[in-house]
């Protein structure tokens, strides 16, 4: 029995990992969240940059032209996140403000019209064994037209006014967060590759630690900025229960569209998680600005931080399921 648990252990200790980072973040959040003892913000955005890096040296060019140029499924990215999403507003936006206080029903309308996260879709991406370019680029994509987008789609919903987002900065923080590692990583290609494809076993690991440090990072933040009591049990439930079905909804009817669309796997990948992620790092700041200093912002920003923790967590177990098949399916060949 004991030797059975310790080799389910090893074989799911991704999933196991993640258990465990929940766990500590509830009991110790303040060595987890961001500016804490570990600094994870700033380890965690280390790590993002190593793993596009290794992406920038393994990806050939040719990769990468191909990862650009496949507009079909740029396009289907772009329309889950800023047709489809804000369209699920439109078709249950009343239902939401029938069960919910108002702040909280505008705060899903909020999520809705947010663009996609970078870094976790590029790292769940690559465990999962997907398109890692069309990834990149997808994110990339997902994050500048939200600047203009979700502003746009707010005004048109909440009637918000007034609202100024800084493009330049958003432009040079995705530059330095995806493109330069990336390049540097293209220009090491022909010394590294050679080096690093001897440590395939702890390369292939590294961007699972580094979501494990996201997902102890993000819950950390959320344990120690109280939104887990800063509010009535039934709204945190309802609040819950809502996001979760969101997210689920999407991601099961993408994977279904992108199937039908006869997109390969690897694009089907992509297309799950750029498509279903919703940005909380430029959403809080967004947010800021958007609204100001309304004295319901906390309860505004409840949906997108439940999301957050939810698709972390959801998209990372369905991020291995994929990987797994991926070796199985090399193992036949």
């Amino acid at each position: 029995m004991g030797s059975a648990c310790i080799q389910y252990i090893k074989k799911e200790w991704f999933l196991m990992g993640m258990l465990a980072a929940i766990a500590l973040a509830a009991i110790l959040p303040s060595l987890g969240q961001s500016g804490g003892l570990l600094h994870l913000d700033t380890i965690t955005g280390l790590g993002i940059a190593l793993i596009f890096f290794l992406h920038g040296v393994g990806l050939s060019p040719q990769a990468i032209k191909q990862g650009i140029s496949n507009w079909r499924l740029h396009i289907f990215v772009q329309s889950a996140t800023f047709i489809v999403y804000p369209l699920l507003w439109l078709l249950f936006g009343p239902a939401f403000q029938a069960v919910m206080p108002s702040a909280l029903a505008f705060g899903f309308c909020y999520l809705f019209v947010l663009p996609s996260t970078i870094s976790s879709s590029v790292a769940m991406t690559s465990v999962a064994k997907g398109n890692v370019p069309a990834a990149i680029f997808n994110a990339s994509l997902s994050s500048l037209l939200g600047v203009l987008i979700t502003p746009f789609l707010i005004q048109l919903f909440m009637g918000m006014e007034g609202v100024k987002l800084d493009i330049l900065d958003t432009v040079l923080s995705i530059s330095k967060l995806l493109l330069l590692p990336m390049v540097v990583g293209q220009l090491c290609r022909p010394i590294a590759l050679k080096v690093l494809e001897k440590r395939k076993t702890i390369i292939n690991k590294i961007d699972k630690w580094v979501i494990l440090l996201i997902v102890y990072n993000a819950f950390s933040d959320s344990v120690a900025d109280g939104i887990w009591h800063n509010f009535e049990w039934q709204t945190l439930g309802v609040a819950l229960i809502a996001a979760t079905l969101v997210l689920l909804l999407m991601v099961h009817s993408i994977t279904w569209a992108a199937r039908r669309a006869g997109f390969s796997r690897e694009d089907e990948i992509t297309a799950v998680f750029c498509g279903t992620k919703k940005t909380l790092a430029a959403g809080v700041p967004m947010a800021k600005v958007i609204f100001g200093a309304n004295p319901m912002l906390g309860m505004i920003l409840l949906p997108i931080m439940f999301y957050h923790q939810i698709q972390i967590f959801y998209c990372a177990i369905l991020a291995n399921r994929y990987a797994k098949e991926a070796e199985l399916m090399t193992e036949n060949e």
